[in-house]
């Protein structure tokens, strides 16, 4: 029960994009078109999985245990930007085709601070379950990674998907561009405001 609280309250209540506003550069950047969002949200859900399990296994068992807990943020920085270097070389050799279909994609995520907030987060924020507050282990880590992750992509292909319709419509001359993605944003919070009762 309390991974199914996580995945709903990470996608929906908490969305990182929606009602955290973090990685919203990205989000606004390669949302014009549906194929774009789609992997941009691949590649995003994959770092972030990952990185967040890695900086949660750096944390614990080497600043925690040394007192080196003020060196959290460069330390997972360093994590983040390795791990993607890593995964872009790894892409290359093993599956070109994959590489270049996320080639682009996987440079921005280093600059995605949606990736260094969920990875603070889960080594800081107490959650509680039951009644009772605790940090989170690693299995609740990483799902709540993979969720927040699938939040994200939720999120940007919604609103790929109606930055396409918008671009087929006839939109005042005003509020052509940037101002009617941020209207059509602020209203997507807005409906997943009603998802904050659930949990």
């Amino acid at each position: 029960m309390e991974y199914f609280l996580i995945i709903i309250s990470a996608v929906f209540v908490n969305n990182i994009l929606l009602a955290q506003f973090l990685g919203i550069c990205p989000f606004l950047g390669v949302s014009n078109r549906l194929s774009t969002a789609t992997g941009m949200s691949g590649a995003v859900c994959f770092v972030i999985t990952l990185a967040t399990v890695v900086t949660y296994l750096v944390n614990r068992y080497l600043l925690v245990p040394f007192g080196l807990e003020f060196l959290q943020t460069i330390a997972f920085i360093l994590v983040i930007a390795s791990l993607v270097q890593i995964v872009e070389i790894v892409l290359k050799k093993i599956s070109p085709s994959l590489y270049q279909a996320l080639g682009i994609f996987l440079p921005l995520i280093t600059t995605n601070c949606a990736v260094l907030g969920v990875a603070i987060t889960v080594v800081s924020k107490e959650f509680t379950f039951g009644g009772a507050a605790h940090l989170m282990n690693l299995g609740e880590a990483t799902v709540y990674a993979f969720a927040t992750s699938l939040g994200y992509g939720l999120a940007m292909v919604l609103f790929a998907g109606l930055r396409e319709h918008l671009a087929s419509n006839d939109v005042p001359k005003m509020f052509r561009g940037l101002p009617i993605a941020l209207i059509t944003v602020s209203m997507m919070a807005m409906a997943f405001l009603g998802f904050s009762g659930m949990v």
